[in-house]
């Protein structure tokens, strides 16, 4: 794994044995890397990325947290730094089954969990269907009545055949074009801040890091974003759909939730 040496390996720098690995058979029967990290005592927190992202996306809740509980990051199945496995396509919900699989082993106890976008769909479907593993649940932006993908980059993503992405991907367009690539998402992530002021450069490095040095990683991200725009698209013509049947079951949640929209 590339570290650039002006930056801290921001697993070992956040949690005490660094970036860990877990193996669980994913949806479709296969073994899968999940990478993760932990911090703290005491009852499990699990915090839940969403689409694009990674773990890092926490950097600014863990320290905090740990104080409290013991926190654990993953990254999700084909996100940051957890495998992509490329050779096989995903179907919609696969997500939902590897997260009830990471709970089961890395919680000896229901598990508090914090989700944020996709996250949170993920983490309301899971509560739904597998409620004994959740204690308490926090869901933040979750889009579970989403009309559109949030952003235009989401949508070119979505709109644009596999094989194309596949393509780049193993060229490496990402890599050789990292220094506009992290300007771009700069420019588009400090759009939304309350004070854009927050966002530092090492914050760019890291938020871009999967993409620009990891293969497989814009691949996999925009196979999800299809997944999540063909769900959209079925919702609309009233055709099944998760997003559907998430809605219908809301009242099966029964552990205490919070929802957050910032």
């Amino acid at each position: 794994m590339f570290i650039d040496k002006r930056m801290k390996d921001w697993w070992q720098a956040t949690f005490p044995k660094g970036r860990q690995s877990l193996v669980i058979t994913d949806a479709k029967g296969y073994p899968v890397q999940i990478a993760y990290g932990e911090k703290g005592r005491g009852k499990p927190l699990i915090l839940l990325h969403g689409m694009g992202s990674w773990s890092y996306n926490w950097r600014h809740s863990v320290a905090a947290l740990s104080k409290y509980y013991r926190v654990i990051c993953f990254d999700a199945k084909g996100f940051g730094f957890s495998e992509k496995p490329l050779s096989r396509r995903e179907h919609n919900g696969h997500q939902v089954i590897e997260f009830q699989r990471i709970i089961q082993a890395l919680c000896d106890e229901p598990a508090v969990i914090v989700a944020e976008s996709l996250g949170g769909l993920v983490a309301l479907a899971l509560a739904q269907e597998n409620p004994q593993l959740i204690g308490r649940l926090v869901v933040v932006n979750v889009p579970v009545f989403a009309e559109q993908l949030p952003h235009w980059s989401m949508w070119l993503l979505a709109q644009t055949p596999l094989e194309v992405m596949q393509t780049i991907d193993s060229l490496r367009l990402t890599y050789l074009f990292a220094p506009l690539f992290r300007e771009v998402m700069a420019i588009e992530r400090r759009r939304v801040l309350f004070d854009p002021s927050i966002l530092t450069q090492e914050d760019i490095y890291w938020i871009t890091y999967p993409f620009t040095e990891l293969p497989g990683t814009i691949a996999k991200v925009a196979e999800e974003l299809q997944i999540a725009a063909r769900e959209i698209e079925n919702w609309q013509a009233n055709k099944p759909n998760m997003l559907t049947k998430i809605q219908n079951k809301l009242n099966a949640i029964k552990c205490p939730t919070l929802v957050l929209w910032v």
